[in-house]
């Protein structure tokens, strides 16, 4: 079965996880992703799990095999003409190149927009950055950390007396990267449609801000963004979460809560909440959020929430599910059921469950068909069978320390 981006080529040449997520993206939906990396070391994503101590020779490392999996390396040293060249003659070959190295980097090594446009005018030319391509602070470096607290979100999340708040697993890049892949998908179009090729631009601070998007607009609009609020304090208890007896909790979410009350009064065995006047409508309950709340919670906490959950299920047409944890996320059964978790077949470590695709195109579905590549794997091949090199010149490039 072909796959939605089967015959197109993308060089990555991407570090940590913006960039790398982007072309793995691709990757994911039939694009053949070759990795350059430099000589001395690769990527340094290879060496985070080592970093945070974790034991790499027991399980594959985690943060590069979700990163760069469809992909293969050739290992260069882009500080030696050859190596240039080399890449300027895959670029010829290419329909898309993606990096995500400081402002001014591609282009002091000969690798920028306008080198690359030389040797294919359609060229898709892709920049991951922390604060975008223009103003004062373009040229600033940025890791995930940086995207969250400058985007706002640190100041989103968690209650109003709470510090500022990072959300563990790299949110910001992973966000920057889908980002960019939507750019590079919609400028493959436009270059199919048009016959264009272009630069394309996205960052942490434009990704995370667009994430935001409601709270946003609400600011730009009505002059307020949305608040922090306290859970026990929900304007609306039905838009709230709540601990279970078992230490589980189950999250609500009936917007429209008048039309919900009476009914979930009644399967919640709490039938008087519903004729009490300190909750008898919307406006109500927000009046008295903190008492409502508190109700609630004692109510939740009388029972596991598996026994919560099958009544509420059996109680009526109620809008709400479980609260999970990254421990539980994994086994879940909505995850396996819509491949969300898939298992791959790691040539190392055997069968290894990974991350699957979030989306599906029911005739032209994506697929995890590689692992990660070991730094410099597919070197050779790539420079024989696909840019004509003569096994001569890869023995002399070698001896050279070009590759």
């Amino acid at each position: 079965m072909a796959m939605p981006l089967e015959g197109l080529r993308v060089i990555d040449w991407t570090i940590w996880q913006q960039g790398p997520v982007c072309s793995a993206m691709l990757g994911d939906m039939g694009a053949e992703v070759i990795k350059i990396e430099s000589r001395d070391g690769g990527d340094p994503g290879r060496g985070l799990a080592a970093i945070g101590g974790g034991d790499l020779a027991e399980r594959p490392n985690f943060y590069f095999e979700a990163n760069n999996r469809n992909k293969q390396s050739l290992a260069l040293d882009l500080k030696q003409p050859e190596a240039r060249e080399i890449v300027y003659r895959l670029a010829a070959v290419s329909d898309v190149f993606v990096q995500n190295f400081r402002k001014g980097v591609a282009e002091r090594l000969g690798l920028g927009y306008g080198a690359l446009r030389e040797h294919n005018e359609k060229i898709i030319y892709a920049n991951a950055t922390g604060y975008g391509p223009e103003g004062p602070d373009s040229g600033d470096p940025s890791f995930d950390q940086l995207g969250l607290a400058r985007s706002g979100i640190m100041l989103a999340a968690g209650e109003p007396d709470m510090v500022p708040l990072p959300i563990a697993g790299g949110i910001a890049d992973q966000m920057g990267a889908i980002m960019l892949a939507y750019g590079v998908m919609t400028a493959l179009v436009a270059r199919e449609r048009h016959g264009v090729g272009q630069e394309v631009d996205a960052s942490h601070l434009g990704s995370m801000s667009f994430l935001q998007g409601l709270s946003l607009s609400c600011k730009l609009m009505a002059g307020f963004a949305f608040p922090r609020t306290f859970r026990a304090r929900a304007m609306n208890p039905l838009w709230n979460h709540y601990r279970c007896s078992d230490d589980a909790w189950l999250a609500l979410g009936m917007l429209q809560s008048d039309r919900y009350w009476a009914d979930f009064c009644v399967a919640l065995g709490r039938p008087e909440l519903a004729d009490d006047a300190r909750f008898a409508d919307m406006g109500s309950r927000a009046g008295n959020a903190e008492a409502c709340v508190a109700e609630l919670d004692a109510t939740f906490a009388s029972r596991p929430r598996a026994e919560w959950m099958e009544i509420l299920r059996k109680g009526g047409d109620f809008i709400f599910t479980l609260v999970n944890s990254i421990d539980e996320l994994p086994d879940d059964p909505q995850m396996k059921a819509n491949d969300y978790i898939v298992d791959f077949d790691h040539p190392s470590f055997g069968p290894t469950p990974n991350v699957g695709i979030p989306v599906r195109l029911r005739e032209t579905p994506g697929s995890l068909r590689a692992p990660a590549p070991e730094l410099g794997q597919h070197t050779e091949l790539l420079l024989t069978d696909l840019l004509g090199y003569e096994w001569d010149d890869v023995t002399r490039l070698r001896e050279r320390g070009v590759i």
